[in-house]
């Protein structure tokens, strides 16, 4: 547990700096942990905090959900890569030189997914014609995003949601690393 020099004891850090909250919304972390801990409807969870911040503190809705999640990482009421419903979350983005079509298209397709994913079992989720894939795999469900760069290469983007604990985020995200990997022409696999 991290102790501030206030003397206010933090569970967890909070994913944006002191100073940068201060620049955009006039308060560091301490100030905001004490108006919220100060305001009687800070028990009515998540959602009440965010809309506190933003309809009586004038805080742009982005700023009202970053300072929200913060307090609840300092205060001990979110672990990291927690959502509010209690469940998990891993992210992972990689930029690896592979066709962007075809492994959409092999993501798309039963046969050529089950190669993808050897030992593990998927799910199609999403329409064939939707940006992105989404897939049912292991506890959850994955979200990838397939954008071109420039030289060939493709930035994929994984949004692993539904996961049970902050440990299986990071058996998932160490996955995912390896998964990516695989996929890069590039890399000696």
């Amino acid at each position: 547990m991290a102790t501030r020099t206030s003397g206010r004891k933090w569970a967890a850090q909070p994913e944006m700096s002191d100073e940068a909250v201060r620049a955009a919304t006039g308060r560091g972390w301490d100030a905001w942990c004490d108006l919220i801990d100060a305001w009687p409807g800070r028990g009515a969870g998540h959602g009440a905090i965010a809309a506190f911040l933003q309809d009586e503190q004038g805080i742009e809705g982005w700023w009202a959900q970053t300072v929200t999640v913060g307090y609840e990482r300092i205060t001990g009421l979110r672990l990291p890569w927690q959502r509010p419903d209690g469940t998990f979350e891993a992210n992972l983005s990689r930029t690896i030189t592979v066709d962007a079509a075809a492994l959409r298209e092999r993501l798309l397709d039963p046969t050529a997914r089950a190669a993808l994913f050897p030992d593990v079992q998927t799910e199609l989720r999403s329409r064939p014609t939707s940006k992105n894939v989404r897939l049912a795999i292991g506890p959850g469900t994955a979200e990838l995003a397939i954008h071109p760069v420039v030289g060939g290469r493709v930035k994929v983007t994984v949004q692993h949601a539904k996961l049970p604990s902050a440990e299986a985020v990071q058996e998932w995200k160490a996955f995912w690393a390896a998964w990516l990997a695989a996929r890069d022409e590039r890399s000696p696999s």
